[in-house]
């Protein structure tokens, strides 16, 4: 299933993505069953192009057709009788959408007696294999291909092959249907439904086709990729008098229908999507007589597609007038109006203009103008902040294009001169931080925190010192840094006993704040672990002897101190 559904989301184009969820959408909301069928899903598995939609729904589609309008689909024909929609999608995709049905035949050749059925008893109704298919659209089942005669090994092998034994007897349009089919895909017809092709043929079962057939079959003609090719297999096997008795390859132009495919094929490189149909049939009946022109229009059944063939000359006329007229004089006004021209009068005027002005502005307008955007200096135009994402970004390139047609803008500098007005204000500086108090380090607070010689509060967060226990005692290196010039110096300075200056040396000597010989002398039952650790680390008895004898003017502090008493206020 997932397969299914990534090749219809990558096969499909976009504006037929569109229409078809469209309908889905309307399908869902009425609660009816919707299917992908016929050549579409054969299209989809044989990569060849997706010309039209076939759409099956389970259920009354003409009850439908309001809300398809409103969701800005045309309904361009109504088939009663089969119950059948034709439609014009967005983005002049082709679609039609037929309910699932069950028919019955008669007589050969004579219409079909329609009733209601299911999606399994539609499909056993249909012409070759290849188009027996569908595949899901509903959210339960999105993407389940329903396959009940194997078409899909009859594409594998490239091959035709009609359902049943009486498919040519029922419907002899499936003769042309066929001979159409093979050559377009250049795909053989399988050898049983050879034998059946010839005997129908041989007994002469095209002549219970009916007129409302021959015209679904002529309009198929002017969506053919290489209508030539097809026209040449039909008039091989017989089938193009059938389709019109006074149609033969000599009344059709065939130089004008090949310059239409290659036409054609530029134009949908430049990015235009053009309706060909009503044009080719144009050239392939242009050399026959009104009266055969007219027979063959009344065939056909969408009336939208004849009156756009119809109106072919007259709004080719119209346009060369324009072309012809002051407005466009200059390169820029002709270009103003072949851009608002639609490409199918476009694609007709550059196949049957006569006047060689006009047949120039159409060989600029597809060449020589489309080249003046590559002149803009984008590189600069980025430095100016003039980009796509500025709104004015279109209106500002096609006001510089139009002025390069002209020749008015020659030069680099003019161009640049020409751009810098509409330079937009640079951006807003982005705000300042926000500032807010700076919160000290708790390591620089520590430190300041025991600096000897400051008064004040101690700062919020600082741990006040834990006295080291009585069995701790200070390595040789600790009582080294104790003992050294610089130590002295700093506890001189700072005019206080060099015992309080200790603990700022190093962190592993702020436990130290009370000197172990101190604690020594208060406490006797210390001094055996005392002596103990003496004896192995003798500079660090010394350093300890060293610490006590400098910290003895600690008890003579409160006699320094006396004279301070007199003002209590700095006491505190």
């Amino acid at each position: 299933m997932a397969d299914y559904i990534y090749s219809m989301e990558t096969r499909l184009t976009p504006d037929q993505q569109n229409g078809v969820n469209l309908v889905q959408e309307i399908a869902r909301h009425a609660g009816l069953n919707l299917y992908l069928t016929g050549g579409t899903i054969r299209d989809l598995i044989t990569g060849f192009p997706i010309r039209d939609i076939d759409l099956s729904i389970q259920g009354n589609p003409l009850k439908l057709q309001k809300e398809l309008e409103k969701a800005g689909i045309s309904v361009q024909g109504v088939d009663e009788e089969l119950r059948t929609l034709q439609l014009l999608m967005p983005g002049n995709v082709r679609a039609e959408l037929n309910m699932t049905r069950a028919e019955t035949y008669d007589k050969p050749g004579k219409p079909p007696a329609v009733t209601p059925a299911t999606i399994n008893e539609d499909l056993r109704r249909r012409d070759f294999t290849v188009n027996a298919m569908g595949l899901s659209l509903n959210p339960g089942s999105r993407g389940l291909l329903l396959d009940p005669f194997n078409g899909v090994a009859d594409i594998e092998a490239k091959v035709l092959r009609v359902l049943h034994s009486y498919a040519f007897l029922e419907e002899p349009v499936r003769l042309i249907r066929a001979t159409r089919l093979s050559a377009r895909f250049h795909w053989p017809l399988e050898e049983r439904t050879q034998t059946r092709y010839d005997a129908a043929k041989e007994n002469n079962y095209i002549e219970y086709l009916g007129k409302r057939m021959i015209g679904y079959e002529l309009e198929q003609l002017a969506h053919e990729d290489d209508p030539l090719n097809i026209m040449r297999a039909l008039e091989k096997e017989g089938w193009l008098k059938v389709l019109h008795p006074h149609w033969t390859m000599g009344k059709i132009a065939s130089g004008d229908v090949g310059q239409l495919v290659k036409t054609r094929q530029m134009m949908n490189e430049l990015g235009y999507s053009v309706e060909t149909g009503p044009i080719v049939m144009y050239f392939l009946t242009s050399r026959m007589s009104d009266k055969d022109t007219g027979e063959i229009q009344r065939m056909i059944p969408r009336r939208d597609f004849v009156d756009k063939w119809k109106r072919l000359e007259s709004s080719a006329q119209e346009l060369t007038k324009k072309l012809t007229s002051k407005e466009a004089g200059v390169p820029s006004g002709a270009w103003k109006i072949l851009s608002q021209a639609t490409p199918e009068n476009i694609l007709f005027l550059s196949l049957t203009v006569r006047q060689q002005a006009v047949d120039q502005k159409l060989k600029n307008f597809f060449g020589k103008w489309r080249q003046v955007k590559e002149k803009l200096p984008f590189p600069e135009m980025a430095e100016l902040r003039i980009t796509s994402q500025l709104p004015e970004y279109p209106e500002i390139t096609e006001k510089a294009c139009l002025l390069l047609m002209d020749g008015k803008l020659r030069s680099h500098s003019e161009i640049m001169n020409f751009l810098k007005p509409y330079e937009p204000p640079p951006p807003p500086p982005p705000p300042a931080p926000k500032r807010g108090r700076a919160k000290a380090p708790a390591a620089a607070g520590a430190a300041e925190a025991v600096v000897p010689g400051k008064r004040g509060r101690k700062p919020k967060g600082v741990a006040t010192p834990v006295p080291a226990p009585v069995s701790e005692v200070p390595s040789p290196q600790i009582a080294q840094q104790a003992n050294s010039p610089a130590t002295k110096v700093t506890t001189k300075q700072a005019g206080t006993p060099a015992a309080s200056a200790t603990p700022a040396v190093t962190k592993k000597t702020s436990s130290l704040e009370k000197p172990a010989a101190k604690k020594a002398a208060t406490n006797k039952q210390t001094k055996p672990a005392k002596k103990a650790v003496a004896k192995k680390t003798a500079p660090a008895k010394k350093s300890a002897t060293k610490k006590a004898a400098v910290k003895k003017p600690a008890a003579r502090k409160p006699a320094v101190k006396k004279p301070a008493s007199k003002k209590p206020s700095r006491k505190r």
